[in-house]
Order: structure tokens, then C-alpha cells, then sequence
């Protein structure tokens, strides 16, 4: 239970490894994968926990290999934060930009293709931001995967 199968810093090279390739996947499937999900979503994320786990711990079931997976996995992310906090090239590097999506009403249709956003997605948004189609002066896909709807300023 306590005794290492593998070299300790097996543990963290392994841990850092699936961070960096789980990060730049999740990066490149693009930015409505991290936003709001979908039982659809939960179950890849589920599904991808389970498919890393092996690899994660190298076969070991101690205890202390499972905890240096873990604090490497935190310690990463914590990194990260870190560094995107304090770095404006980092932020947009790991976390994107906005997206402009529609202005004046009317929605890029070819912008809303290639995020994958559905219509029913931006009537939601609309609806959120108790605005009216004909209201709209901009609606952004957000680095989080939101959609924000500004309205136009009525005079």
C-alpha cells in the first residue's frame, strides 16, 4: 500500500505529461469544450479521467505514488495560474481571447459554424441578457466558453 512500484519522479514526469497533453487538447478542441457542459461533455471528461489514469500512475496502486501524481497535477495548475495571472502573452496563449461572434443584430454565421455554436446557444444568451435580436450591438464567445451580449445603448 505505501511501497513505490516505480521511482518517485516517475510519478511527477508522468503527472506533467498528461497535464501538458490533456491541456493542449482541451486548448485545441476550442472554447466551447471548456464552457458550459453538456451530459454529452461530462461523460468525455469522465471518460478521459479513467482513460489517463494508467498512465497517470504507471500500474502502482501505493497510496504515495497516487499523492505525488496528485500534488504534481495541483502544483501544475497552480503554475499555470500563476503564470497566465501575471503574463498577458501566457493568458492568451493557455486561455484565448474573445471572439467577436455578431454586431447590429445579426450573428457571423461562418464564426458560429467554426465554434460550434448552436442556435439555441445564442437564444439563450439573448434571453440571459434580456435582449431582443434587433437590440444586440455585440455578442463575444468568451475565453470561457460563455456568450456575452452587449445591448446598444438606447437614447
Amino acid at each position: 500500500m505505501f511501497e513505490l512500484d516505480l521511482p518517485w519522479w516517475e510519478f511527477a514526469l508522468r503527472g506533467a505529461i498528461t497535464y501538458g497533453a490533456l491541456l493542449l487538447l482541451v486548448r485545441v478542441s476550442g472554447k466551447r469544450t471548456v464552457g458550459q457542459f453538456t451530459p454529452f461533455d461530462l461523460i468525455v471528461v469522465l471518460l478521459l479521467s479513467e482513460g489517463v489514469s494508467a498512465g497517470l500512475t504507471g500500474g502502482d496502486d501505493s497510496v504515495g505514488g497516487g499523492l505525488i501524481v496528485v500534488s504534481t497535477l495541483i502544483g501544475l495548475n497552480l503554475a499555470v495560474a500563476f503564470a497566465t495571472s501575471r503574463s498577458r502573452r501566457l493568458e492568451v496563449m493557455f486561455d484565448g481571447t474573445p471572439v467577436l461572434i455578431g454586431r447590429d443584430g445579426k450573428f457571423f454565421p461562418a464564426v458560429i459554424k467554426a465554434h460550434r455554436i448552436g442556435e439555441g446557444e445564442l437564444q439563450k444568451s439573448l434571453r440571459e441578457a434580456d435582449c431582443e435580436l434587433h437590440q444586440m450591438r455585440h455578442a463575444f464567445l468568451e475565453t470561457d466558453g460563455t456568450i456575452s451580449i452587449q445591448k446598444k445603448h438606447e437614447d
